[in-house]
């Protein structure tokens, strides 16, 4: 290894007729290094400038697949820990650097996400968004990190507040701003968000919160199954090369055959493994795990994790009325997923609901949700 500073190291030499390694102070001579690093005990370390240290820290805090890969490096020596929590570093973080269960949630954690948010970085904020918005109850903070993160496109924050916008999230239902959500849902969409595509195409369809126009919404969710067809071959190569992606299983009633992956529109008919969550989803789903406030819902789709912040916000399946979703697209996915295979229809499931009126089965057999 070589920099502009010279030699970084004393490799180890062969010696050729002994068959055995030599001693570094032969291989010092041999090599002649600098002057910076002559002496008896040469630090070759402290000799390496900072924006090359700083450098090898950004490109880990971005390829990290977990905090316990970058946080064991800061651990290492105090220079890393010095250069690893500046602002240019912290900017870099990939979402799953930044990923914290919600078993582990502390003061600390708190504050290193807030540390990465006011570095620029767009994950933080949008995660710490999250988590202040529905698990802390701090609405106001919450919603102002998601937009901080939505300015600088970040299609995820953007979803999040279009969902917020639908379902008047933090306030009543009469805040609910239907073109405000199909505003942010549709620049989501722009930037490629999968969720958004979908969301936008039923919101299209339905005429919920723009003109209706079928053909439009249908684009929009073939589009979507394209995208993510294309994201899940992505990061599973092997699943291309063996075909299996392609296979349609019509038969499979079974509820534990058809979680096991996420069965796209006819469209494409294929049957792939359902897209990996957003960390902050799963920290949500976490954090909700042994559920959430009295009179209080979840949305449950899988893959979600958002709770009501006030009772009867999320729709429910007009059908069963055993379960809820925050959006269409929640309920797309779970429908394909899971509930298609275990939803049965009850008559009476309003009557102990304090008369809630629900809609009935939309066309092709899909199921609608209703406002509750």
């Amino acid at each position: 290894m070589r920099t502009r500073r010279g030699l970084c190291y004393y490799p180890k030499v062969m010696n050729k007729r002994k068959g055995d390694f030599i001693s570094d102070q032969v291989a010092a001579k041999k090599w002649k290094p600098a002057a910076e690093f002559a002496g008896n005990n040469p630090n070759f370390f402290e000799a390496l400038p900072d924006d090359l240290v700083v450098m090898i820290l950004c490109k880990l805090s971005s390829s990290a697949s977990s905090p316990a890969d970058f946080i064991n490096v800061l651990l290492t020596c105090k220079r890393f820990k010095g250069l690893g929590i500046c602002s240019m570093v912290l900017s870099k973080a990939s979402k799953k650097m930044l990923y914290v269960r919600a078993k582990n949630w502390s003061e600390s954690a708190h504050r290193f996400l807030k540390l990465c948010s006011d570095s620029g970085n767009l994950e933080a904020c949008y995660t710490l968004g999250m988590i202040r918005f529905y698990c802390l109850q701090n609405r106001g903070s919450g919603a102002s990190l998601m937009a901080k993160a939505a300015i600088g496109s970040h299609a995820p924050a953007l979803y999040s507040l279009a969902v917020i916008q639908f379902n008047g999230s933090g306030g009543l239902k009469s805040d609910k701003d239907l073109r405000a959500g199909v505003a942010l849902c549709a620049r989501a969409a722009f930037l490629g968000h999968i969720d958004a595509l979908r969301e936008l195409g039923h919101c299209l369809q339905d005429g919920y919160g723009v003109k209706k126009n079928f053909s439009e919404g249908r684009r929009f969710l073939v589009q979507a199954n394209a995208r993510e067809l294309a994201a899940v071959l992505a990061s599973n190569p092997e699943a291309l090369a063996t075909g299996k992606w392609s296979t349609w299983e019509h038969r499979h009633r079974d509820v534990s055959i058809v979680a096991a992956g996420c069965l796209l529109y006819t469209d494409f008919g294929c049957n792939i493994p359902s897209l990996e969550c957003h960390p902050a989803n799963r920290f949500l789903t976490e954090w909700f795990e042994e559920g959430v406030e009295p009179g209080l819902r979840q949305c449950s789709h899988v893959g979600c994790g958002r709770p009501e912040t006030r009772k009867h916000e999320f729709r429910r399946c007009s059908v069963c009325g055993s379960v809820n979703y925050c959006s269409r697209a929640c309920q797309a996915l779970d429908w394909k997923m899971r509930h298609k295979a275990e939803c049965v229809a009850v008559e009476r499931w309003l009557l102990a609901d304090n008369g809630v009126a629900a809609a009935d089965a939309g066309p092709n057999g899909n199921v609608v949700v209703v406002d509750s």
